[in-house]
């Protein structure tokens, strides 16, 4: 648990890791004051609704119930839209339009009367937001985009779609998705919150609609500052910061960021816009040259660049450099999922095939049960780049959840599909093998601890040392880092100061 206290009206705060010899990690908290009424902005916000056939029943019937919730809880100066969509679109007032008693109650009257029928012409629902955005208003613009299928009328095409509305979106329009069950374009839904700062949600067919949809609307009701960016005092360069776009701040909420650093410096300046207008905020923060301290950040930092890194390899197609950067990632912070482990799988499988990586030295492909295992995963991999389907959406949600993870826990996504039986029968699984020490992950292999750095250690010579011998305490002695990694038991192979040891009952 990491706290501060502030008393601005916007706090932010710091906490930094950087080991000897490597440029740092550091976590930043952006919080607004938990009494921010003064400075909640007021927004222009759209309702879009997937009306199509697919949608009657229970699923129109919760719907209706967390739009009313919404329109009930829209802010005194907002103003918004209700649009509906199937086969066309239609859109309640023309315009956005104050929210007063007597607009809010014709809206409440409009939803009531949603019929599901027909197709689902997306392109149209789209285009008639952007249309009623268009004017030049500084305001928040919130887009909130409830669907349970694909795109079959107008332009189905995701790619095309999407860069239609990211051509048309001069207004910045945030657009949150918000799917239903699993017969979605998981890409066309990704790609319009990536195209446009936002975030999405999934929901399963036959889940409760109302709370998450309530729940969503309640994180993005009140906007505090928004078209945010960061900048670092001199001295000092930031880098590989997730997330990559950062989303406006709301009342209630937390923004958190995970980055690299190099060179040292004490200052930070956070901009934003209120009521159209950019404001300045500077505060204090320290990025020093070595601190040994929060060595949870880097593995979190992993998490959400594999996450970010994952997301491009579905959205946009596989590349070496992104394969090979996940697999390297995975490894060294123990971010062990079936996409990742099967990628860490195959990569030690070929380097061990010639001669490239010691077989003691694996992390993950090593005992009889490996090759049943890598057939699995790498099943898992595959359908991750599905655009549609149960895979599609549960890929989508867990690779979410990897580019937001903020605790460890929230690492270990797709954990379930992991087990197996080791040679002794024993229920294992692939995600639990890792602890984190030092800052990066050590692998439970078979009775042996192996620190993934070995395998980046140049030079490959093995010092090996007997547990509880003479050479056992000296070694404790005179390299007293070494005492994280005995800690792990009577069998650990593991690397110092570019040295591997070797620890044997």
């Amino acid at each position: 648990l990491y706290y501060s206290t502030d008393d601005q009206g916007v706090g932010v705060s710091v906490l930094t890791h950087r080991p000897p010899g490597e440029d740092g990690y550091f976590l930043l908290t952006v919080t607004p004051a938990y009494d921010t009424s003064a400075r909640i902005a007021p927004k222009d916000i759209t309702f879009v609704l997937d009306a199509s056939g697919s949608m009657a029943g229970e699923k129109m019937t919760q719907a209706r119930r967390a739009l009313r919730f919404c329109l009930a809880n829209l802010n005194p100066n907002d103003r918004f839209e209700v649009i509906r969509f199937s086969t066309e679109a239609d859109a309640l007032f023309g315009e956005l339009t104050v929210a007063s008693p007597s607009s809010i109650a014709r809206a409440r009257e409009y939803v009531q009367q949603m019929e599901a029928i027909g197709g689902t012409n997306a392109e149209e629902a789209l285009t008639l937001a952007m249309k009623t955005n268009a004017g030049s208003s500084g305001r928040p613009k919130v887009v909130l985009f409830i669907t349970d299928g694909k795109p079959t009328i107008g332009e189905t095409d995701d790619e095309r779609l999407v860069r239609k509305v990211r051509d048309a979106n001069l207004r910045q329009m945030r657009i949150f998705t918000f799917g239903i069950g699993d017969d979605l374009n998981t890409h066309f839904l990704d790609k319009l919150t990536e195209a446009t700062r936002a975030a999405r949600t999934y929901v399963g067919e036959h889940d409760d609609i109302e709370h998450p949809l309530s729940a969503l609307y309640e994180k993005i009701k009140s906007p505090v500052l928004v078209d945010l960016a960061l900048q670092f005092g001199p001295g000092m360069k930031a880098f590989q910061m997730y997330p990559r776009d950062l989303p406006d701040l709301f009342k209630g909420s937390q923004l958190t960021v995970f980055g690299r650093y190099s060179g040292t410096g004490d200052g930070i300046t956070l901009n934003g816009t209120v009521d159209g207008k950019r404001v300045t905020l500077p505060y204090s923060a320290a990025f020093p040259a070595r601190t040994n301290g929060n060595e949870l950040i880097a593995p979190l930092w992993g998490a959400q660049r594999i996450g970010y890194l994952l997301d491009q390899i579905r959205l946009h197609g596989e590349e070496k450099e992104l394969v090979d950067e996940v697999t390297r990632l995975a490894r060294r912070f123990g971010i062990i999922t079936p996409y990742t482990s099967y990628l860490i799988m195959e990569d030690e499988r070929m380097r061990v095939s010639r001669n490239a990586l010691a077989p003691a030295n694996q992390t993950l492909n090593a005992g009889p049960s490996s090759a049943a295992m890598s057939g699995r995963m790498k099943g898992e991999y595959d359908v991750m780049q599905r655009k549609s389907g149960a895979p599609s959406v549960q890929a989508s949600k867990e690779v979410e959840a990897l580019k937001n993870a903020q605790n460890t826990s929230q690492t270990k996504q797709g954990a379930t599909r992991m087990t197996y039986q080791d040679a002794k029968g024993q229920t294992r699984n692939l995600s639990a093998q890792t602890k984190n020490v030092q800052g990066r992950a050590v692998y439970n292999v078979g009775n042996t601890w192996i620190d993934s750095q070995v395998q980046s250690v140049k030079n490959q010579k093995v010092n090996r040392v007997q547990f509880a011998s003479t050479a056992y305490f000296e070694l404790l002695r005179t390299e007293p880092r070494v005492a994280d990694f005995l800690a792990l038991g009577r069998n650990v192979r593991f690397a110092v100061a570019e040295r591997i040891y070797e620890v044997y009952e």
